[in-house]
């Protein structure tokens, strides 16, 4: 990877264009997003080579998803299920930390007991932090958040409060979002943790977006001048 004078302590992703990425070259749904599991896992490896980026948010599943066709949606849960499955011993051999972000009760009993093991398994890591975002959304985990504060007796809620009890927690808010396939909008991912976040939106779809990308947004990332509301 080339070296830039800053570098995103925390990045996220919302990978975006699977499907156009497979109707432009006359494939399915399935095989699009067959190849952007395969590039999330791609992406995974070469942000754990930056130690200056300790955590990562990928949004993997929405709340809206549920939405699309049911085999589509069974495609995507198989695809999960199997990352965790066969890329096991290379995130450990990376030492990744997996964190899961949304309510995953809904999922099928087999593919909620592999994400589980996965994070149980890696709690204790102390390489790149990946959060995964299944059955999320961003509204949503403020409201957990707030939710949990109040059932704990809170009478009042602060800032700092609703920071400690997000799916994220303990991540930083989010320095850099990129949002591959060109749409620019943030889709209800992550919206708390985005108050003073640098966007980047590639018109690349998800599965070609490679380290010569990444690198190409982590050198425009590197030249932006953040105030965080300041001068």
């Amino acid at each position: 990877m080339k070296k830039f004078a800053k570098y995103p302590t925390h990045i996220a992703f919302i990978m975006d264009g699977n499907r156009r990425w497979a109707k432009r070259r006359g494939l399915t749904k399935y095989v699009g997003h067959e190849k952007g599991a395969e590039r999330l896992v791609d992406i995974i490896k070469i942000l754990s080579e930056i130690p200056e980026i300790k955590y990562a948010s990928f949004f993997a599943f929405s709340t809206e998803n549920w939405n699309r066709e049911k085999k589509e949606v069974d495609a995507i849960f198989k695809l999960v299920t199997y990352m965790f499955e066969n890329h096991e011993k290379e995130f450990k051999d990376i030492n990744i930390k997996f964190v899961c972000m949304g309510d995953i009760k809904r999922f099928p009993t087999e593919m909620q007991e592999i994400i589980i093991k996965a994070v149980e398994e890696s709690k204790n890591n102390t390489g790149l932090t990946v959060n995964l975002a299944l059955n999320y959304g961003g509204r949503a985990d403020i409201v957990n958040a707030v939710n949990k504060l109040i059932k704990n007796g809170a009478q009042s809620v602060t800032e700092e409060d609703i920071s400690k009890n997000l799916y994220s927690y303990p991540a930083p808010d989010i320095d850099l979002l990129i949002r591959t396939s060109g749409e620019q909008r943030v889709s209800n991912f992550m919206l708390y943790q985005l108050a003073y976040s640098e966007f980047y939106f590639p018109k690349i779809h998800w599965p070609s977006f490679n380290k010569r990308q990444l690198n190409k947004a982590l050198k425009i990332y590197s030249k932006r001048n953040r105030r965080f509301g300041g001068n």
